[in-house]
């Protein structure tokens, strides 16, 4: 198999291919076996800031259960469970403790104490890296989109120079321009951004007149607004940039790394196809390179990005969509 190695926000892994946040990365026996096919990293999955505060109500209403009875009547204390937030610290320390992988952490949190703390926390467990999920839907009309993106920038500094460890952000791309505020980030140290986030969308049961919850994989293909910006951000901002959303196979992996990758996330490919796809992907990748006469990741990486191309070309562009309206005739030929 060719040299598949690759450095990911100064993390050395030994191939590009990433187990993402879900819950399949919360459970050990599936990142030992996502280990044994192969992976190169693993991001636990995340810890959510609204996990926690429910947590904490739920154990504010257990210890004050009992505030309005009478001592004589009360015959059991209320019961107080080992905390959600503290288990997932745990299984975050034995998970690092097995696996020789990397690991990174995930957190996904609103008020600045929040992110602040637990950060702190999460880090201390000894993960090799820390990923802030800004997974952020805008609900208050009155909000300027300035300010939300200032107060982002404003949370990742402060947690970059509270820490020593590497840093990555994953983004949604529904930002006005993301490539300034990926600029923005960038300024401040971030190490590596993971592009792009899904946001989980309400349904309606038009039956039952009631809202439903869907576990939305990708589909393969979805992923060509991550190479659109992944080619246009290669040398162009110090961080790493890593692909998610719809990538399945090597030859997704491939054409984000000729864009300008360093790695890619997978995680819809692998609950439709299971873990042993991480080794079918990588197999894939190395057949590709032997096939081109490539004999390591970095010598093909942004060899399509916009950077890299030919003088003026559009093709990272808007002038690509009037090219195809033009050829509207033509859609489906050559």
């Amino acid at each position: 198999m060719k040299n598949l190695k690759t450095t990911y926000m100064g993390i050395e892994l030994d191939n590009p291919l990433i187990l993402g946040a879900c819950n399949m990365s919360n459970n050990i026996d599936d990142l030992l076996k996502a280990e044994d096919n192969g992976v190169g990293a693993i991001v636990f999955k995340s810890l959510f800031e609204e996990q926690v505060q429910l947590e904490r109500l739920q154990l504010e209403e257990k210890l004050t259960e009992y505030d309005n009875v009478h001592a004589e009547m009360l015959t059991t204390h209320p019961k107080i469970e080992f905390s959600d937030t503290e288990k997932h610290l745990v299984k975050l320390r034995k998970a690092k403790e097995r696996l020789s992988v990397p690991l990174i952490a995930s957190l996904n949190a609103v008020n600045e104490d929040s992110w602040l703390e637990y950060a702190t926390e999460l880090a201390q467990t000894g993960v090799d890296g820390l990923e802030l999920n800004l997974y952020q839907t805008p609900t208050d009309f009155e909000v300027e989109s300035k300010e939300i993106e200032d107060y982002q920038i404003s949370i990742v500094k402060k947690i970059k120079e509270k820490l020593s460890l590497p840093v990555s952000v994953k983004l949604s791309s529904e930002y006005t321009n993301v490539l300034t505020l990926i600029k923005k980030m960038d300024a401040v140290g971030v190490d590596g951004f993971v592009l792009f986030n899904a946001y989980y969308q309400p349904d309606i049961n038009i039956n039952t007149l009631k809202h439903k919850r869907n576990f939305n994989l990708s589909k393969k293909g979805e992923y060509r607004k991550t190479m659109r910006y992944a080619g246009m951000l290669f040398g162009q901002i110090d961080a790493d940039v890593c692909s998610s959303r719809g990538i399945f196979d090597g030859e997704d992996i491939v054409k984000h790394i000729l864009s300008g990758s360093v790695c890619v996330q997978m995680v819809s490919s692998l609950y439709k196809n299971g873990l042993e796809q991480i080794g079918v992907a990588k197999k894939q990748l190395s057949e590709w390179m032997e096939e081109k006469e490539f004999n390591s990741i970095e010598e093909f990486r942004g060899k399509m990005a916009q950077k890299n191309l030919v003088p003026g070309s559009m093709v990272y562009k808007r002038a690509q969509y009037v090219d195809l309206l033009m050829r509207s005739d033509n859609i489906f030929g050559d």
